[in-house]
Order: structure tokens, then C-alpha cells, then sequence
């Protein structure tokens, strides 16, 4: 449930109303509005009275959350999140991009990357150090020496960095180096690696698995926050169809529907959503309209040679064109790059 105060509500006040909830067994998750702070109460809601609580001093209304999704749900935060990082921002009427090669190279090839990323107008900067692939001869990754490119990479442009978590053994060392966490599809419901990047400070940007329902998506969010970890980003990425034509099914139907479930941002990768380059810029393009937080966007300055997905990455002068028309269709519908 969710317990919005009085906007003059005291300290004596606050600190009776969290005891008696703590007392009733339930766990609190504070979240500050705009203007006043609310609560998150997860727990058996049989054990107290609606109509008591109410009464309680400093209490302006009580509302039943009848989703599974509790902390995720719209009804805690209807203004919507906004995850900053540096100059990067995503929701609340902030659209933000991020973009970068797939994998990290070298790291003549990260700063050139990085170089026209800021140039074009992108606020964040992504690459993969640990990479999942369904071979296990392909390239893995550059791992530790990866991390240390996107940090000196972060120093040259100012750009804050987004690298994937792959298991619980690499998280201190990705948390030292990467600004937002990135949850991969193939990990979505790895439940102890969510709840451990909720125990921790840094924002998650959390990926659609590959057959996961709305639900289960947000369910997947639900194990983050419930461990304290409020800032996380949902990333629409495609899901597996019998369509063969492209790599994935993007699912945009799935922006607008989760905009009215859910408060939390939302970004598409149209890159892995689509897997050509030809259909990254008109799939951005609609996730503009359908109303995305962000994009998510590969880009390589010499995608015939990347070492991974090198067909669906763009290169600079093409990632240029791409933020020149998202910026006009983002200003159209009212958000701010």
C-alpha cells in the first residue's frame, strides 16, 4: 500500500507512523515527492485497518497497490522517476542517450567512439567489457582492462559510463568502474544478481528477457527496489518471435503500457531490437513517438570491423543524422535531450 502524508507533517509524527508500521511487520521504503514524502508499505496488508491508518496524525490518504509489483507500481510515483547521472537524464520528461560499440576494442577505438559521441550530443557513453554470447569462442570481452578503457574514456569526454554486469563475482569490480550497472536480458531473472545490484548504490539499467512478459519484466524490477535500489531504468530490447526477418521483435507496444503501470524510465535499444542497421534509425524514431525515456544506440567508427554486431552498429556520421531527427521528435513531444 501506499501512505501519502501531510505536507506539514512533524518529526514526532513521521517517526510514530514508520514505528507503528515496522511494528505491523511491515517493510518501508521511503520515496520523496515533489512536495511530500510517501511511503511504500510492502507487507500483509490483512493486519491493519485502511480506515486506522488514515486516522493516524500526519496521514493525508492510504492507497491499496492490487499489482504484485508494489515499489515499481505507477500509483507510488505518478510524476514518474528520473535517473541523473551527471548530465545524462532519463524520465520525467528528460530523454536521454546513450550510445557506444558493443564490445570494447582498444582504446584508440573507445575514445574515437567517445569523441564523436559527445560531439553528435549522446550523455552517455556504453560498452561491454564482459561480453555474453551464445558462443563460447567468440570474444568474451577485454574484462578488467575493458573497465579501465571506459573509465579513461569517461576522464577524456565527461561522459558517464553504462557497462553490463554478467555475475555476482564481477560486481565490486563493475560497480568501482561503471556509473549504471546494465542487467542483460540473459539475466533478468537471475533473482540473486538482482537483489544484489539493489544492494547497492549505482542506478541498473534492467533489459527485457528475451521471452518475458510485461509482468515478469516488472516483477524483475520489483527484486531490485525491494532491496533498496529505487533508481532503475526498464530497457525494451526485443523479444523472440517466430519472425526471423530481424534479430528480435521490437515490442513497442510495450513504452505506452508501461507508462501507465509503472513509474520507472523507460529506454529502447533498437540496435539489438531490430539487428540492422538500416532499421535502427526508423525504430528510434518511433520510440520517440510511443514515448520512451531514451535510446539505447550501438555505434562503431568502423562497424565492417567490429568484433561484435557490427551489422546493426551505426557509425558516427550515421549516429549524428539519428540524434539530429530523435532531437526534433523529442522536442515535438515535449521532452528535453
Amino acid at each position: 500500500m501506499i501512505i501519502v502524508t501531510n505536507q506539514g507533517i512533524t518529526g514526532e509524527q513521521w517517526e510514530n507512523l514508520c514505528k507503528k508500521l515496522d511494528d505491523w511487520g511491515f517493510q518501508i521504503h521511503v520515496i520523496q515527492g515533489v512536495e511530500k514524502k510517501v511511503i511504500g508499505a510492502v507487507g500483509d496488508k490483512r493486519r491493519v485497518d485502511f480506515h486506522f491508518l488514515e486516522n493516524i496524525p500526519g496521514v493525508e490518504k492510504v492507497i491499496p497497490i492490487l499489482s504484485p509489483y508494489k515499489l515499481a507500481a505507477k500509483e507510488i510515483k505518478p510524476e514518474g522517476t528520473v535517473v541523473e547521472v551527471g548530465d545524462l537524464k532519463i524520465g520525467g520528461g528528460y530523454f536521454g542517450i546513450i550510445a557506444g560499440p558493443c564490445a570494447v576494442e582498444s582504446e584508440s577505438q573507445l575514445f574515437e567512439t567517445a569523441d564523436g559521441l559527445k560531439k553528435a550530443g549522446a550523455k552517455g557513453l556504453r560498452g561491454g567489457a564482459f561480453k555474453p554470447r551464445t558462443s563460447p569462442y567468440s570474444f568474451q570481452g577485454l574484462e578488467e582492462e575493458g573497465l579501465k578503457i571506459l573509465s579513461r574514456a569517461r576522464e577524456r569526454s565527461g561522459l558517464p559510463i553504462v557497462t553490463e554486469l554478467m555475475n555476482l563475482t564481477e560486481l565490486e569490480l563493475v560497480a568501482e568502474y561503471a556509473d549504471i550497472i546494465q542487467i542483460g536480458t540473459r539475466n533478468m531473472q537471475n533473482f540473486g544478481l538482482l537483489r544484489a545490484v539493489g544492494r547497492q548504490s549505482k542506478p541498473v539499467l534492467l533489459k527485457r528477457g528475451l521471452a518475458a512478459t510485461v509482468e515478469e519484466w516488472l516483477m524483475a524490477a520489483e527484486y531490485i527496489m525491494a532491496e533498496g535500489n529505487t533508481q532503475v531504468i526498464l530497457c525494451e530490447r526485443g523479444i523472440r518471435t517466430f519472425e526471423t526477418a530481424t534479430r528480435n521483435t521490437l515490442d513497442l507496444s510495450a513504452i505506452p503500457l508501461i507508462k501507465s503501470m509503472s513509474h520507472l524510465p523507460v529506454v529502447v535499444d533498437p540496435s539489438h531490437g531490430t539487428g540492422k542497421r538500416k532499421l535502427v534509425l526508423p525504430m528510434a524514431k518511433a520510440a520517440v513517438v510511443a514515448g520512451a525515456d531514451g535510446l539505447l544506440i550501438e555505434v562503431h567508427p568502423d562497424p565492417a570491423n567490429a568484433w561484435s554486431d557490427g551489422e546493426q552498429s551505426l557509425d558516427l556520421p550515421q549516429f549524428q543524422d539519428l540524434i539530429t531527427q530523435v532531437a526534433k521528435l523529442a522536442a515535438f513531444e515535449g521532452k528535453i535531450i
